[in-house]
C-alpha cells in the first residue's frame, strides 16, 4: 500500500463516479490480481474467488461516487471490499449446504412417488439419479441458485434477496450452472450408452 493517497487513482474513481468505463477498466487492470490473490487466500476456489472480484468492481462502478479520499486511500478502499465480499462468501456457504440438503431430500422423496406404469417409473428415476449426480459436480453457489429456481420456484429477484447476493451474480450462476449441467449430463449420458 502506498503511503499516500494516488492522485492519479482518486481520479480515476471520480471518472468511474462519473460512469467512465475506460477509467473502470484502468483501476482493475491496477488492481484485480492484487485483489484476486487477497480473495484466494480467504476462499480457496478459483471460481469463488473471480467472482468475489468481479463484485467488488461492479460495486466500485455503483459506489464510486460515494467514495471519500479523506477516509481511505483507493488500495485500502478497495482491499476492505475484497475482504468483505469473501468473508461474506464464507458465510454463506454454511447456508448453501443447509439448502443444498434440503432440495437433495425433496428429489430423493419424489423419485421414491410410484406411478401406474412401471417402465416410466424406472426411466423417470434413472433421469433423476444422472441429474443429482450431475448437480453434485457442481460448484456449491451454482447448485444452490439452480436449485432455488428449479426445485423450489423461486424468482431470480427472490433468490438474490434469500442470498444477500446480486441479481445478475445470481443470474450468472444460473446461467453457468445449467451450461455445466447440460455438459456433465451429455458426457454421463454418452458414457451410460457406450
Amino acid at each position: 500500500m502506498t503511503a499516500k493517497p494516488s492522485i492519479d487513482e482518486i481520479a480515476l474513481v471520480a471518472r468511474i463516479a462519473e460512469q467512465d468505463q475506460t477509467a473502470l477498466a484502468t483501476l482493475y487492470d491496477l488492481y484485480a490480481s492484487l485483489l484476486y490473490g487477497v480473495a484466494f487466500k480467504i476462499l480457496g476456489t478459483v471460481e469463488e474467488t473471480e467472482e468475489a472480484v468481479l463484485d467488488v468492481f461492479q460495486q466500485v462502478w455503483r459506489t464510486a461516487a460515494r467514495y471519500n479520499p479523506q477516509k481511505a486511500q483507493v488500495d485500502t478502499w478497495l482491499f476492505m471490499q475484497i475482504r468483505s465480499r469473501a468473508l461474506d462468501k464464507l458465510r454463506s456457504k454454511k447456508r448453501i449446504a443447509r439448502t443444498q440438503q434440503i432440495s437433495l431430500d425433496a428429489i430423493d422423496m419424489e423419485a421414491q412417488a410410484p406411478t401406474k406404469n412401471p417402465v416410466e417409473d424406472v426411466i423417470v428415476l434413472e433421469r433423476r439419479k444422472l441429474i443429482v449426480k450431475a448437480m453434485q459436480q457442481l460448484p456449491p453457489e451454482q447448485r444452490q441458485v439452480i436449485e432455488l429456481a428449479y426445485f423450489q420456484g423461486l424468482t431470480h429477484t427472490e433468490i438474490a434477496t434469500q442470498t444477500d447476493v446480486a441479481i445478475g451474480t445470481i443470474k450468472t450462476r444460473i446461467r453457468l450452472g445449467l451450461n455445466k449441467l447440460r455438459g456433465f449430463l451429455s458426457s454421463l449420458n454418452s458414457s451410460e450408452l457406450g
